[in-house]
């Protein structure tokens, strides 16, 4: 589904005009996502993560959930809302977000959830066989909170950030590439043979060197341009799910 020229130019300026402000907690809207809700047409979503999906460094309405929500309302606008809750820290490994999920009282009727993980269990130099056993297990997560359907499920690709200033700064960046590789073709595999939707958004974070713009002022996480860029990836995925 193409997204309008005028609403991509809306994320755009939101993206943009936002000013730096990291915030790491967990967090929500306006509204309560675990609160029986009087709208029948309001649409849940959850996102599960960590700095990437916090936003670290960027403003709260820059970060992807958030301007993923602002998608979807301008698309349902005459026909519902949309509640956000996001589970996500700077700093979680996948053990770290397994023990949040469990920590915290969740309903299971999410009409949309995205998982975005990895990056610290590889910056940690974890044994890679706690990602293999905990991504599978987090997807399962994310099958119960969307009504045991995985059809409601988004996986996003891990972000590279070797592309970026602090990356470049590391003794091998190019090993940093290498590996993030590794953990998202496991995902990528993973989802395949799961019937998972995988969005893929690596790509976009390669360009951090030669479009700055892409980088957020820490020199390390995206930037909310950046996060523009993975909606408009992430926006037809989810607008397809949520008509069937």
């Amino acid at each position: 589904m193409k997204i309008k020229t005028s609403f991509v130019l809306l994320l755009w300026f939101l993206a943009m005009s936002c000013s730096s402000n990291s915030q790491e907690l967990n967090t929500s809207s306006n509204h309560n996502p675990d609160e029986n809700s009087s709208q029948e047409n309001t649409i849940k979503l959850i996102s599960l993560g960590d700095s990437y999906t916090i936003g670290h460094s960027v403003c709260e309405t820059c970060r992807f959930p958030e301007q993923l929500k602002l998608a979807l309302e301008s698309h349902y606008s005459t026909s519902g809302s949309v509640e956000l809750k996001i589970i996500a820290q700077t700093g979680w490994t996948t053990t770290n977000l397994l023990s949040a999920i469990d920590a915290t009282n969740l309903n299971s009727n999410y009409d949309l959830v995205t998982l975005l993980i990895g990056v610290n269990n590889q910056y940690s130099h974890l044994n890679f066989s706690i990602y293999e056993t905990e991504f599978a297990a987090l997807v399962e997560k994310a099958k119960t909170l969307a009504s045991d359907d995985p059809s409601k499920v988004i996986v996003i690709s891990i972000p590279d950030y070797a592309y970026t200033p602090y990356g470049q700064g590391s003794a091998n960046p190019q090993q940093i590439s290498t590996e993030i590789d590794e953990y998202n073709q496991f995902a990528q595999d993973y989802c395949s043979e799961n019937d998972i939707s995988y969005v893929y958004i690596t790509d976009i974070t390669r360009l951090g060197l030669e479009q700055t713009s892409l980088v957020a002022s820490d020199g390390l996480h995206p930037s909310g341009l950046a996060y523009t860029q993975f909606v408009e990836r992430i926006l037809p995925v989810a607008l397809e799910k949520l008509d069937d």
